[in-house]
């Protein structure tokens, strides 16, 4: 596949096309510019498996638009694409055009590692197999979950992270820091609006969860807790430990933790972990404790001089869950805590309903990792819709004004 097969889609076309007929690029999207009149946001992305293509036919639309991405965060599928969009060159560019390359020439079932036995079972989860069927593919793989915890090692995804990190010279964390904490030249506030740009630094952030300790972590905030050199690691580390599904990937497993009374003080610092500190640590994927971690860049008590965009992978809660079977018992609890810290936040913080928009996915499964070519361009087009609708209905001075509102009945 080729670039063009995604960016010259007919639909895409049009979307863009209507969008700057209609002057969408000309609105005000944020207080935040730079010298070429780029409007900076930050911006957060779901975690959803394969459906991640869609993420950056979202993220396309945005930049034909104008809107850079000042500081980002994601977890699973979602961090993939922020890592990405950081480590693609100026902050103050657009990326979308080298990520779908990458996309275009990766078959993402080669992100399925593991062995025949392992490929069998997941087609015929995939494919809806009935029940005997999956019981008897799936007794095939219990030793792969008795012995590595997981279906697939998950070594091909951080390689190709890792290859893609390196063709772009980041190797390290301090390398990733050097390429995205860089401030925009001529960033400025918008004209007619009273603030300044002191104190403003991009920042990257993408969730994992440690269940050694029973950790929401952020990455690469928290990584002094579990390396002692944390500025060398690489950072395709932290997305395959927020990207390890349970089960279907072997868990990231960090050894070697950092001991002694620095380390003690660090853990009951960051996370207020007050125990003896464990040797080795279990990663699995972030989504268990916060899939879409809006939260992340929020500003108690203040109005923003730059907006938090967010966007997530299908409708939530527009229909109850049916428990008849032990199955959707667990599939009900599991979706339940993996959305409750998100849902909750946006129930207390109701002003974030103008900063997130959701894309329709349709009938596409985040476990298919056989998608086609036809698939990753639906997926592709179903992001730039939904991107489309969002910059159409978006308001920032009343996004503005509503922020004063809560600020003067809160605080």
């Amino acid at each position: 596949m080729k670039t063009t097969d995604f960016t010259q889609n007919p639909e895409v076309l049009k979307i863009i096309a209507k969008l700057r007929k209609d002057q969408i690029d000309k609105k005000a999207f944020s207080d935040v510019l730079d010298e070429n009149n780029n409007q900076y946001v930050e911006f957060v992305q779901e975690g959803g498996g394969v459906l991640g293509v869609a993420l950056i036919g979202y993220t396309y639309v945005l930049e034909q638009m104008g809107l850079r991405f000042f500081s980002l965060a994601g977890t699973s599928a979602g961090s993939i694409n922020s890592l990405l969009l950081a480590a693609y060159g100026d902050i103050s560019k657009p990326k979308s055009d080298q990520i779908i390359h990458a996309l275009a020439n990766k078959n993402l079932y080669d992100f399925v590692d593991g062995d025949n036995d392992v490929k069998d079972f997941i087609n015929a989860l995939v494919e809806k197999a009935k029940i005997v069927k999956l019981a008897w593919k799936g007794m095939q793989v219990i030793d792969n979950l008795t012995q590595d915890l997981g279906l697939n090692p998950g070594d091909n995804f951080t390689n190709w992270l890792a290859k893609i990190l390196k063709d772009n010279n980041i190797f390290t964390t301090r390398d990733l820091y050097d390429r995205f904490g860089k401030v925009p030249a001529g960033l400025k506030i918008r004209a007619g609006v009273n603030r300044d740009i002191a104190g403003l630094n991009p920042r990257f952030a993408v969730i994992s969860a440690d269940l050694t300790t029973e950790t929401k972590v952020e990455f690469p905030r928290m990584r002094s807790l579990y390396w002692t050199k944390p500025d060398e690691i690489n950072p395709a580390v932290f997305v395959r430990a927020s990207m390890s599904v349970p089960y279907f990937f072997t868990p990231l497993v960090v050894s070697d933790i950092p001991q002694g009374p620095e380390a003690i003080t660090n853990w009951d610092t960051l996370v207020k972990f007050r125990g003896k500190l464990p040797t080795e640590v279990h990663f699995v994927d972030g989504g268990i404790m916060s899939n879409f971690p809006i939260d992340i860049f929020h500003k108690v008590n203040s109005i923003p001089r730059l907006p938090t965009f967010g966007v997530r992978l299908g409708v939530d809660r527009n229909e109850f869950n049916k428990i008849n079977s032990p199955i959707n018992l667990f599939s009900a609890m599991f979706n339940s805590l993996r959305h409750l810290h998100d849902y909750d936040f946006i129930l207390k913080n109701p002003d974030y309903e103008m900063l997130v928009h959701h894309i329709l996915i349709g009938d596409h499964n985040w476990l298919n990792f056989g998608l086609s070519d036809n698939d990753k361009i639906d997926l592709f087009r179903r992001g730039a819709v939904a991107a489309g609708e969002f910059l159409r209905k978006f308001d920032w001075k009343e996004y503005k004004r509503r922020r004063e509102v809560i600020r003067t009945v809160e605080y």
